[in-house]
């Protein structure tokens, strides 16, 4: 990739997914053996998964992130560049291992193993000011995967990022560690356009009890706030109103796994803002996007082109939120 403008800088984590699919995927202990309907390989972390599905809608993208001098981190570069996403950004660093997820899916449900491996060496240093002075808007992935080693630099990141023109999101994603909250992350929340949780996530954040108290004492923190609700759709708040914004109608195919589905949403939306929509209209294009990644296995097989995309979103119905 030349010195040309980005659309998208994605920060974050980058990792195989070895994703288990069946209606029973429990393993059983004490040396039992279990069938289950798939197992394979594909394309994981939520911030190399934003990344793909954004250059497949036709972005031009580059990812920040570490693996491993491994198999498992040539597999991860080999599938991002096929994707036309810019690696040179990923770090590789010898004698580490690449991190690696083991995702057991059984219906709309999952659970997640992971090994962190390289993933948590990445620090705001490792992401050169040219690159984000590039890009139209700076995205970041898995924070509290990285709240050690990103945390301390992101404030001065974004500020930079939203210094040169262009605006700045982040999904946390799930807190392993259960704090949910740091100095860090505060002040970078300060310096972001977007906040992209899930509701378990908005509201383990805020340490308010529903998503629409979670969602205000957020907003007034500081970014708008967009919560992802599954298939019902999203929960979109900028400050001065609250709308919901419902499903697409019928995506082709019959579901097969949510996994990043929520990445793949992230991707449609900030694909949305560079195609000019307003937010809730860019939130309409993440659930489409979002949705359509529901009909194949892991995060970036099912994913469509931007005009199916654009298309999709047209059946999205978007309203005020009761009391918003």
């Amino acid at each position: 990739m030349t010195d040309a403008a980005l659309d998208l800088l994605v920060v974050g984590d980058c990792n195989p997914d070895v994703l288990v699919l069946g209606g029973d995927v429990t393993p059983a202990f004490g040396q039992q053996e279990k069938l289950v309907a798939s197992i394979s390989l594909v394309v994981g972390g939520s911030a190399a998964i934003t990344a793909v599905v954004a250059a497949r809608l036709g972005l031009r993208v580059a990812l920040a992130a570490a693996i491993g001098d491994d198999p498992a981190g040539s597999f991860m570069l080999a599938q991002l560049s096929s994707a036309g996403v810019e690696t040179s950004l990923v770090l590789i660093r010898p004698g580490m291992p690449t991190g690696m997820t083991v995702a057991l899916a059984r219906g709309g449900d999952r659970a997640i193993l992971t090994a962190t491996g390289a993933i948590t060496t990445l620090t705001a240093a490792d992401v050169p000011a040219c690159f984000v002075q590039r890009a139209r808007h700076l995205h970041v992935s898995s924070y509290f995967l990285l709240a050690e080693t990103l945390g301390p630099g992101l404030p001065a990141l974004f500020a930079a990022a939203r210094a040169a023109g262009a605006t700045t999101s982040i999904d946390t994603n799930w807190d392993p560690a259960g704090r949910w909250g740091d100095p860090n992350l505060h002040a970078a929340l300060a310096q972001a356009d977007l906040l992209l949780p899930n509701e378990e996530e908005v509201q383990r954040l805020s340490g308010r009890p529903t998503v629409a108290a979670a969602v205000a004492a957020l907003t007034n923190a500081g970014p708008a706030v967009v919560v992802k609700q599954g298939p019902r759709g999203a929960l979109c708040a900028d400050g001065r109103q609250v709308r919901l914004v419902s499903p697409p109608e019928g995506p082709p195919g019959e579901f097969v796994d949510a996994t990043g589905a929520g990445d793949c949403f992230n991707a449609g939306l900030v694909a949305g803002l560079c195609q000019g929509l307003d937010l809730p209209g860019a939130v309409a294009l993440g659930c489409a996007v979002g949705a359509a990644s529901t009909r194949g296995a892991g995060g970036t097989a099912a994913v469509p082109d931007l005009p199916t995309a654009l298309r999709l979103a047209q059946t999205v119905r978007i309203e005020p939120a009761p009391g918003g």
